[in-house]
């Protein structure tokens, strides 16, 4: 049987930390509706049209408080995705002269960045003590404290092993230090808890676990007023004025909005489908991976901060050359490299070739591992 179609039988999409697929029919429903029945603009007219808009705009604000776990609506500022979310903070907040921790599996939506304020002497960073698989190592943060430092910087859940960071715990070692938590990948996958965990910032966005469409997602800020906006432009608001508003969520919503792409992670956040799989089936699949030994595996070392996503090496061929077999011999899409986690692969021992990484979505059924196990062992 060509294997093309046979993989048609099964759901081989195994890419979605890159974006997720596929989405909640609503997804599409609502951006149609938008573009064809509603249309109009969000927060600067009042007639019928303008308003639907705008109360679609604002209960899906809504919807991600409730999801996020804050009572805070107006602390949600929409922006196109996470990276934009945490440069708004990085170029908002005063860094001059301080120094920033980060954990060791950060994405460069924040090494780059943060490398970029290094250069010109702005600020300096130094990475968390940590373990083996890159989680941080909470009993020796204290020590990396000092009057400097203005800013912790985690990657929730890391988009190379899956890592989970106990931001929690973090949180409570820092205490009125910020917290940049950056919940790109995490986001729709585990709870968030805001305002349990008094989270200062949280970057997310809306294409990855909360299955939304590209060029959404949102800045979570507890206390904005020593934070600049990354833009400025018109809201609909103080419009007399030349200065950026300071009340939110306008102070970082200029310009209009996603307003297509809005409606369309409404759609998905008020469609959210019940998983086709259990955690535990997850966890059992990458055992059963970690038993064929012609892989090394790269994951979590405790399966209770296991995200939804792990990497793989080959013992015999290259991770481009693994990928390319897996997605020709039986249809199976994969991402391999360095995910844009230069520093992740260098902690983890796998730079500069990289992973395979594997990850999955709530569509995925204990057969599509099966059958990705299959053509593991196949290979």
């Amino acid at each position: 049987m060509d294997q093309t179609i046979k993989a048609k039988k099964y759901n081989t999409y195994f890419d979605n930390a890159a974006t997720s697929f596929p989405k909640p029919a609503q997804v599409a429903l609502e951006i149609t509706r938008y573009l064809d029945e509603i249309g109009g603009p969000y927060g600067r007219s009042f007639y019928d049209r303008s308003l639907t808009v705008s109360r679609a705009v604002e209960e899906t604000r809504d919807k991600l408080s409730d999801m996020l776990g804050t009572s805070n609506s107006s602390g949600i500022s929409f922006t196109s995705n996470a990276t934009s979310a945490i440069n708004l903070i990085l170029n908002g907040i005063e860094l001059k002269g301080k120094e920033v921790l980060i954990s060791p599996l950060e994405h460069n939506a924040v090494m780059r960045p943060l490398r970029y304020l290094a250069k010109k002497n702005i600020c300096s960073y130094r990475i968390l003590p940590h373990f083996a698989d890159g989680a941080i190592n909470p009993e020796e943060i204290k020590s990396l404290l000092t009057e400097k430092t203005a800013l912790v910087i985690l990657c929730h859940e890391s988009n190379v092993n899956g890592v989970i960071q106990p931001a929690s715990e973090i949180k409570k070692i820092i205490g009125e230090i910020p917290l940049l938590l950056d919940a790109a990948q995490s986001a729709g996958h585990i709870p968030i808890e805001i305002d349990k965990n008094d989270y200062d910032f949280v970057a997310v966005t809306g294409h990855k676990g909360l299955l939304g469409p590209t060029g959404t997602g949102c800045l979570y800020s507890k206390n904005s007023e020593f934070i600049a906006p990354l833009i400025y432009g018109g809201t609909g608001s103080k419009s007399e004025s030349f200065e950026m508003p300071e009340f939110m969520p306008d102070k970082f919503e200029a310009g209009t909005p996603n307003i297509v792409g809005i409606f369309g992670l409404k759609g998905a956040l008020e469609n959210t489908p019940v998983p086709n799989h259990s955690q535990n089936e997850f966890l059992e699949f990458i055992e059963e991976v970690k038993s064929l030994k012609k892989y090394k595996v790269f994951c979590s070392m405790n399966t209770e901060k296991q995200g939804s996503l792990f990497s793989i090496i080959s013992n015999s061929v290259s991770v481009s050359d693994l990928g390319f077999k897996l997605f020709r011999e039986y249809g199976i899409e994969t991402r391999v490299g360095l995910h844009c986690s230069p520093l992740a692969h260098q902690s983890l021992g796998t730079y500069p070739n990289g992973t395979l990484r594997i990850s999955s979505s709530v569509y995925h059924t204990q057969e599509d591992y099966e059958y990705l196990l299959k053509a593991l062992s196949g290979l």
